[in-house]
């Protein structure tokens, strides 16, 4: 049974819908949904996409660091939205949790921070959404592989399964084979949305949504920063910004 992979789907509808579609028709009939999933425009049609998606199919979800921003802007803890929650999105963040009810918030909690699956012809796989050890943690394709060796390692994985960059690659850690799957709303470099069918090969994929009913969708609303969806950085100030910031 081949298995979809799908993060950072940033509360973007008309992404997700493109990406669900064409993951069906793959012959996705699980699917891995791996953090980072309301932030953005329209959080609400996006969790009933997804829950409307699991009374058909299995269906898992991983906590990433927006679910642990929206827990950490709704807690009244101060300390805490410092650590989650950057001073530039804290509005976007606080526009969100409004728009999410206290049993969604409360399911957030419950997702784990890594799963384990067995797929076929692929072997032993570990789902996370930024590293194994922390949601939060920066890497790219062009991390020092030294650096990445005590992340990966303790892993004892045949393939790491990651996203939270924005930012599709496939690369070795010494013997594990790390993947990340890309995002389905907002990618740092060409745009689409990326996700990821598994079993029994891995196929790194690539959907086209409407970008006209994103715009709209954006704009309609009343999201904070909306320029952060509709023009994000290139892959090239990313990775220089990422640069600066990984594993740290």
């Amino acid at each position: 049974m081949a298995v979809a992979a799908l993060y950072d789907i940033h509360g973007n509808l008309a992404a997700l819908d493109a990406v669900l579609a064409e993951a069906l028709a793959a012959g996705a009939r699980e699917f891995i949904v791996g953090g980072d999933v309301t932030l953005g425009p329209q959080p609400r049609e996006v969790l009933d996409r997804l829950r409307a998606l699991a009374r058909s199919f299995p269906v898992a979800f991983l906590r990433g660091n927006c679910e642990e921003a929206l827990l950490a802007a709704v807690s009244g803890d101060p300390e805490r939205i410092r650590q989650w929650v950057p001073p530039q999105a804290l509005d976007s963040v606080r526009w969100c949790a409004a728009r999410l009810d206290a049993g969604s918030l409360r399911e957030f909690e419950r997702w784990p921070l890594t799963l384990r699956r067995a797929i076929p012809g692929i072997g032993d796989v570990l789902f996370c959404h930024a590293t194994p050890r922390h949601c939060n943690e920066v890497f790219t394709r062009l991390t020092d592989e030294a650096k990445l060796r005590p992340v990966f390692g303790p892993a004892r994985a045949d393939l790491v399964v990651c996203g939270h960059t924005h930012m599709q690659f496939d690369r070795n850690v010494g013997a594990t084979r790390v993947v990340n799957a890309g995002s389905v709303d907002m990618p740092f470099g060409h745009p689409g949305a990326y996700w990821l069918l598994l079993g029994p090969r891995l196929e790194m994929r690539r959907a086209e949504p409407d970008s006209t009913a994103v715009a709209a969708a954006v704009r309609s609303v009343g999201y904070p920063r909306p320029e952060v969806f509709l023009a994000p950085p290139s892959e090239e100030e990313i990775l220089a910004a990422f640069a600066r910031a990984e594993l740290a």
